[in-house]
């Protein structure tokens, strides 16, 4: 039986960008991190999305909920209580796509949906190269976080910019050029979780001059979370 429990005795809550962006970070949140890893080998990983350069497995259902409970508290402190409580979704999450293999939507940060209320958690569990989190802008709107108001505008622009100069090469991003720029970089230290707003631009900071390994023990191990309010 492995152990999940989580400790939130070392936690950070702040800002990022100069547009303000709430975050909060959970240094050393599993107690037996190791135990975790040792979890992820025993599952079944499978590409579930498009979007995602690598492979994911659910995380037990009651894993979640009883993350959820203890998680909870936090993010009503830190990003607005949700009157009727949170639903969570969880992976385990390794990025095992080479930098040749990703196709134009993954050569540019992203979001996970244009509602401010629903909020991501990372939680890096490797000791690899590859990095964290970056945040980013992009440079001809200006624009960090999209919303259902300013997408088309988002949109509008990065067409121009590709249809003007092209696509950015088979890579991940890194500093965000050409048409983005970092503003906020989470290290993504080892048994670090990081919450922040699913509507913010964000990527994965990965080497792709590395390998990417598809064993749990060795490649870019992640849990990823979602976090939406109950209406």
């Amino acid at each position: 039986m492995q152990d999940w429990t989580l400790s939130l005795a070392d936690t950070q809550i702040g800002t990022f960008s100069t547009q303000n962006h709430v975050f909060a970070s959970v240094s050393n949140l599993l107690a037996s991190p190791e135990e975790v890893i040792r979890a992820a080998t025993l599952q079944k990983f499978a590409k579930i999305t498009p979007q995602y350069p690598g492979v994911r497995s659910e995380l037990p259902r009651a894993v979640s909920l009883a993350w959820l409970k203890e998680l909870s508290p936090l993010l009503d402190k830190a990003f607005g209580a949700s009157d009727n409580g949170w639903e969570m979704q969880a992976w385990f999450s390794l990025v095992t796509a080479k930098p040749s293999e990703l196709v134009p939507m993954q050569r540019f940060p992203h979001v996970d949906g244009t509602n401010p209320r629903q909020l991501a958690m990372m939680l890096y569990l490797h000791d690899t190269p590859h990095g964290g989190t970056g945040f980013f802008r992009q440079r001809s709107t200006g624009l960090e976080a999209l919303t259902d108001e300013n997408f088309p505008r988002y949109r509008q622009a990065l067409e121009n910019d590709v249809r003007t100069n092209g696509l950015p090469p088979a890579a991940y991003v890194t500093d965000g050029a050409p048409y983005f720029e970092r503003t906020h970089t989470c290290e993504g230290a080892f048994n670090q979780a990081f919450f922040y707003r699913g509507n913010v631009l964000h990527s994965g900071l990965i080497d792709g001059s590395q390998e990417l390994s598809p064993d749990p023990a060795k490649g870019r191990l992640t849990i990823n979370a979602f976090f939406r309010p109950i209406e």
